[in-house]
């Protein structure tokens, strides 16, 4: 019997007519399947509200093969309200949670990560560093992450040359950039150590170290990606098209307005022919 567990919602799908299916990240039973019964009905309200993603709960539940029975649930807080990248931001570290934390392995480093990270976004902290710095945390909290201090032959990280991301064998320096193009994970001894020290580099390192950290957690999702990546980058496809569509017509001459062109025409017409002369009105008179 699971009695008063703290957790985090990572997911909640529908079961049947009136129930859910609900994926927990707790602390002392890592990640649990939990089934949710009878939560329709203007009295299950509150239980709904404390059963959605990214709320931070107390829980009860009952053991019963795969799935545990849930008997009781509340909310300990609000959960953030996200918007825009920070919502996608939200659904992606919920994403890579539920693909990477096995069930009922107890992670609470992986718990204490997650609630950073939940933290810094309610808080509106810069998104990019943000998911850096669970990512890391992740990796370490599961046993795979790797040292940022050192390349994988033990030399110190050097911070003016750039290196490749290995899963296994941690980065690896590039004595030259030739064969490698931006997309091969390369990032700056700079950021690697910028990320050790949990000290945020400087912007130009952000998408580089974005790009070695995707490899190291593809590799680990076993070559398979995360809907929330296909969404960020569908996204990015609509805003430079968006963009390029409003270059376009910056750029187009101006095309003149229906009749603009005849009334142009009459006002030449009229400023060339003399103006005849006006008879009296009986306000002038």
């Amino acid at each position: 019997m699971i009695e008063h567990e703290p957790g985090f919602v990572l997911h909640a799908r529908p079961w049947r007519e009136t129930s859910l299916l609900v994926e927990v990240l707790s602390v002392h039973h890592g990640r649990l399947g939990v089934l949710a019964r009878g939560v329709q009905g203007p009295k299950k309200q509150a239980l709904r509200a404390a059963l959605q993603p990214l709320q931070s709960i107390h829980f009860s539940a009952q053991r019963r093969g795969e799935l545990a029975q849930l008997r009781a649930a509340e909310a300990v807080d609000t959960a953030p309200r996200l918007s825009g990248e920070a919502m996608l931001a939200g659904f992606y570290i919920n994403e890579l949670t539920l693909r990477l934390a096995p069930r009922d392995d107890p992670a609470p480093d992986l718990y204490l990560a997650y609630a950073r990270v939940r933290a810094r976004l309610a808080a509106e902290a810069p998104l990019a560093w943000s998911l850096r710095c669970f990512e890391r945390d992740l990796l370490e909290a599961l046993g795979v992450g790797f040292d940022l201090r050192h390349d994988g032959d033990g030399d110190p990280i050097d911070p003016a040359a750039r290196y490749v991301l290995d899963a296994e064998h941690g980065p690896r320096r590039l004595l030259s950039d030739r064969g490698h193009d931006q997309r091969s994970g390369m990032a700056t001894g700079r950021a690697l150590l910028a990320l050790a020290d949990d000290t945020e580099p400087v912007a130009e390192d952000l998408p580089g170290l974005r790009r070695g950290m995707r490899v190291v957690l593809l590799h680990h999702l076993g070559g398979r990606g995360l809907k929330s990546w296909e969404m960020v980058e569908d996204l990015a496809r609509q805003r430079s098209a968006a963009a390029a569509a409003s270059e376009s017509e910056s750029a187009a001459p101006a095309t003149p307005e229906p009749g603009a062109e005849l009334d142009a025409q009459r006002d030449s017409t009229s400023a060339s022919t003399p103006e005849a002369p006006r008879s009296p009105s009986s306000a002038e008179s």
